[in-house]
């Protein structure tokens, strides 16, 4: 089974803006594993527009499934990471300008940048995940960085599945058995939804974690988030 964590970056902007404590972040991490839910996700910014870094170590003690923290690492935000541990952090190269996240990892240009911090971070215990593109030059310097897993960024598939479904998977699929020959875990996220998330699923062999956020809050507005999490589980299984 494919685990779902729950990206809350939507609730702490929904609460930012009002400049309150309402809806409260600990609250809802609660509620969303106690629903079934394998873990929560969070992507702090150096803006602090969504996720606090306080938020960080409010929600380290009430997580009671697996941490996530994703994000680029900017001094800043490994200092955060080494200090609140969770169980695994994903690695993101985004800029402070950009809404959300928008590429993956050039794991080539960037391969000694990548081996030096996958290392620091596991030699504090920390599962290491970089945030990488379909694309199969990326896969093959994997093995020098020495990650634990990856993340597919999944916005191309996302928005070409209601195209041609079987074209949006297929680097997925290629990437995928490269990735898994070298014994390195998949995750996956972004854009991932319930029109969508099965058939990914179904064809990514061994994909261990999907991390979704804003599809997810929105369905909940929709039709609840107790019905939504149960979808999400039950198209994971």
């Amino acid at each position: 089974m494919t685990k779902l964590s729950v990206n809350i970056n939507k609730i702490g902007t929904l609460r930012n803006s009002r400049g309150s404590d309402f809806p409260n972040l600990v609250n809802f991490a609660k509620k969303i594993q106690s629903l079934g839910a394998d873990g929560i996700t969070v992507h702090p910014r150096p803006d602090e527009r969504h996720i606090k870094y306080s938020d960080i170590f409010d929600l380290k003690p009430v997580v009671y499934k697996e941490f996530n923290i994703e994000g680029n690492p900017i001094n800043k935000f490994i200092d955060l990471v080494i200090k609140s541990k969770p169980d695994q952090v994903t690695l993101v190269p985004d800029s402070e300008s950009d809404l959300t996240s928008c590429a993956g990892w050039d794991t080539i240009k960037h391969k000694n940048y990548l081996k030096e911090v996958v290392s620091e971070f596991q030699s504090n215990g920390i599962r290491t995940s970089i945030f990488l593109d379909p694309e199969l030059k990326y896969t093959e310097t994997l093995n020098e960085i020495g990650t634990d897993r990856i993340e597919f960024y999944t916005e191309s598939y996302a928005r070409k599945y209601s195209i041609d479904k079987e074209q949006a998977i297929k680097p997925y699929v290629i990437c995928a058995k490269n990735i898994n020959k070298m014994g390195i875990g998949i995750n996956a996220g972004h854009d991932l939804a319930l029109n969508n998330i099965k058939f990914f699923k179904n064809n990514i062999e061994n994909l261990l974690e999907v991390s979704i956020g804003h599809a997810l809050i929105v369905e909940s507005i929709e039709m609840g988030i107790e019905n939504v999490i149960e979808k999400y589980l039950s198209y994971l299984k």
